[in-house]
């Protein structure tokens, strides 16, 4: 994941530089370039964060999206969502053969409310909807009765 995120970084950075000498170097528009840049990569992707007593439950939109094209990374405070998938279309007009290529790529991070279990993460994927069920972290007592005595 870190691999791939640095790649895409990268690419958003050089393109948004490409955008700052296309404008003529002037200083102000940065976040502007880099949305832009931003946008020419990814796909948008609308995420939904429904939170109970016991789990997070986090449902992302990824039509067009296999199982086997997106990648989900859990951390104790944070879900990263990555995904790439690409296509090609091929035509034939007698001897000649056109072919067309096209790929999106998805790029989510949401940081958490709460801890969860990164070991105990199940996610589903129907109807172009990634569903992720995360369980919260069981809070530990604050303090042992004993101890509270002895204070």
């Amino acid at each position: 994941v870190t691999e791939r995120i640095n790649r895409l970084y990268d690419a958003i950075s050089r393109r948004a530089y490409e955008l700052f000498e296309r404008d003529g170097r002037i200083d102000g528009n940065d976040v502007r370039h880099w949305l832009e840049a931003e946008k020419e990569f990814l796909q948008p992707v609308s995420v939904n964060l429904v939170e109970n007593d016991s789990s997070i439950e986090v449902r992302a939109e990824v039509p067009g999206f296999t199982a086997n094209d997106l990648e989900v990374h859990v951390e104790p405070r944070r879900v990263i969502i990555t995904g790439k998938r690409e296509s090609k279309k091929e035509t034939r007009e007698g001897t000649s053969v056109f072919t067309e290529t096209s790929s999106d790529e998805i790029f989510r991070t949401l940081e958490l409310p709460c801890e969860v279990n990164a070991g105990k993460v199940a996610a589903t994927l129907k109807d172009g909807v990634l569903s992720i069920q995360l369980p919260k972290v069981k809070s530990k007592q604050a303090t042992n009765p004993k101890q509270q005595q002895a204070a």
